[in-house]
């Protein structure tokens, strides 16, 4: 049997995969300690399935504890480590404002402020070692950092990237001054490329989150051992899932955790539907994630922003907007209706929920207009306030001056507009145009808005899995285990040899089969290129590479996003970025006959969702249990 448990920002999914078939059950979350609320969900759906812990063979979880502790300010007490003079590198940053035409908006602050940050006196150069970092400095760097008491040490010294001698030497002063309680972090251990800032920024995040989440997963370990339960591997925000001591020690691989496991299920049901091209959003009790499957992998980024901060990791190309089912409507000074990103989440939830929640949500527009009914439980087991749905959405109605149906009709159009403007940044933006693909919709409210959605994209098919409401957690329990490394090279001309690129993908891939701890993974390979002189790279993925295959793969790639290629111009291999991966559970969606025929407008209660079939669409089940709505034209 295969487990697969998210937290999301209202209730904890948990999927069991057994050999008749998948049972499902929900769990509030509970914010203070996410750890009780997977046990919750755990135990409903082994009771619901009537299966024993020891039945259990793999336990998947994806969590928001490091992206919960990112967007809250919450961490560690962290000091930073720099190349003399670069102790305020973070700080400075791009010298980019976060938005282009709001001056007052400010860069989230360095996690370590000014007393927390110390220069040392050495300095690598791009090709040789510059001022030699001597014992001596080492030892009065680690002195100086202890004065200040940290939780955690992050240390990003220049060019460590090239040769990591000096990261090393104060990493050794560091651990021997300051003992194993306090947390460090070396960025060529973690990011291990170029890109000072974005390095530097990855390495204090990862420092400042991994004592918290190491603690969450210690508690997390000791429950799920307790009741006989294997040790949870944990979602990267790679997508792949990796044993909990090595999430534990770096939290950035962690940061979109829970959204990740959802862009593995879409490639799930890519694969049952024969549908490789799917543009998927996820709307949840808090937010929507919206994510690209392409050829029947999600796409991949090098890296991202979560809360402001860069993350120079491997990570799903997912992009997050505050509207989700619980998320709050109001009225702003201009006298117009927004909803999110602020949330009611689970606890007390929207006022539908009849859990002390007075604010009005986007599930309460729902009930008002009549989509989600008392007589109907919704999943987990929480029953319809709809008297407390009116009341909360009249109270807005009367300060925005609108009918009750009116109002709550503006609220899903505004929530809609929120979601559709982060699919077009996904797709229009990226040059992909929606039409091409089909939208799989999930989460518990993603349904209800698919068809709306779908209408002001103009794309004609929808698909809904049977498990939506739960999807994220079945791409916990199908994901692979997988460790990725990466390296900058900088190579061009003669030194971008075959050989070259096949010494260097094998010593990578042999480093994440080391931390993997499967010596036969199989090698995932992308590599980073650009025009010389250029500022940004594009990735191309090519696994049996050489000199002319990567040209070419890079130009294709060039011409594709840019429109145009420049014959004869030197190119550089920038980056090299591998996975090892070791295969999962190989699940596969069971095959069967196809379902009966529904026509809008109607309104589908299913076992974990809600959806609206407008006028105009029809739908079938199709045999892997997935209802396929079609525009009618």
């Amino acid at each position: 049997m295969l487990l697969g448990v998210d937290v999301g920002g209202t209730f904890t999914d948990a999927v069991l995969v057994t050999p008749t078939g998948i049972v499902t059950a929900k769990a509030p979350t509970t914010p203070h300690d996410q750890s009780l609320g997977v046990m919750a969900a755990i135990d409903a759906v082994l009771a619901q399935a009537g299966a024993t812990p020891d039945a259990v063979q793999v336990v998947a979880h994806g969590m928001t504890v490091a992206t919960n502790a990112l967007l809250e300010d919450v961490h560690a007490r962290t000091a930073f480590v720099a190349t003399e003079g670069f102790a305020d590198l973070i700080e400075l940053g791009r010298q980019a404002r976060p938005e282009l035409y709001r001056l007052c908006v400010a860069a989230p602050a360095p996690i370590a402020p000014p007393q927390r940050r110390f220069g040392v006196r050495e300095r690598q150069g791009p090709r040789d070692t510059e001022l030699a970092l001597t014992p001596i400095a080492a030892a009065e760097v680690a002195e100086r950092v202890a004065a200040c008491a940290p939780d955690a040490v992050a240390v990003c010294l220049l060019h460590s990237w090239r040769d990591p001698t000096h990261e090393r030497l104060i990493g050794d002063a560091l651990r021997e001054r300051l003992g194993s309680g306090v947390h460090l972090a070396l960025s060529h251990e973690i990011v291990g490329t170029f890109r000072e800032y974005e390095r530097a920024a990855t390495t204090e995040i990862d420092a400042a989150l991994s004592p918290l989440l190491g603690a969450y997963l210690e508690r997390l370990l000791e429950r799920t051992a307790a009741a006989g339960l294997p040790d949870p591997q944990i979602m990267q925000s790679s997508g792949g899932l990796v044993d909990a001591h090595t999430a534990g020690r770096h939290a950035a691989l962690t940061v979109l955790s829970g959204p990740a496991g959802g862009a593995a299920a879409a490639a799930l049901i890519a694969a049952a539907t024969d549908r490789p091209n799917l543009l998927c959003f996820d709307m949840g009790g808090t937010s929507c994630d919206v994510c690209v499957i392409e050829g029947g992998r999600a796409r991949e980024t090098a890296g991202g922003k979560i809360a402001g901060r860069p993350v120079a990791l491997p990570m799903v190309d997912i992009h997050t907007v505050g509207a989700g089912g619980g998320s709050i409507a109001w009225r702003d000074a201009g006298g117009a209706l927004r909803v999110g990103p602020r949330s009611a989440g689970a606890d007390p939830g929207p006022a539908a929920y009849g859990r002390g929640g007075t604010e009005p949500t986007v599930t309460d527009a729902h009930v008002v207009l009549g989509r989600l009914r008392a007589q109907r439980p919704l999943a987990g087991g929480v029953r319809i306030d709809e008297e407390a749905a009116h009341a909360a959405v009249g109270r807005l109605a009367q300060e925005l001056g609108l009918e009750l149906d009116v109002c709550a009709a503006g609220i899903l159009r505004v929530a809609n507009a929120e979601m559709v403007r982060a699919l077009r940044v996904m797709t229009v933006e990226r040059g992909l145009d929606p039409r091409d693909f089909a939208l799989l919709a999930f989460g518990g409210a993603g349904p209800l808005h698919a068809a709306a959605i779908a209408e002001e994209l103009g794309m004609d098919t929808i698909l809904i899995p049977r498990t939506s409401g739960v999807l994220s957690a079945l791409g916990l329990a199908a994901a692979d285990r997988e460790v990725h490394r990466q390296r900058s090279v900088l190579l061009t001309d003669d030194a971008l040899s075959d050989s070259a690129l096949d010494a260097i993908a094998t010593e990578l891939l042999d480093e994440g089969r080391a931390i993997l701890g499967a010596p036969h993974a199989a090698p995932r390979v992308a590599w980073d290129l650009r025009y010389r002189g250029q500022s940004h790279e594009l990735t191309v993925d090519v696994q049996q590479p050489s000199a002319d295959a990567l040209r070419a793969a890079f130009e294709d790639a060039h011409e594709a996003r840019y429109g145009w290629r420049e014959a004869g111009a030197q190119v550089e291999l920038v980056t090299v970025r591998v996975a090892a991966v070791e295969p999962g559970s190989g699940l596969t969606l069971e095959r069967g006959a196809r379902g009966e025929t529904v026509r809008g407008p109607t309104i589908l209660h299913l076992p974990e969702t809600t959806v609206t079939v407008p006028a105009g669409w029809h739908g079938t089940g199709d045999g892997s249990g997935t209802l396929v709505l079609e525009r009618e034209r």
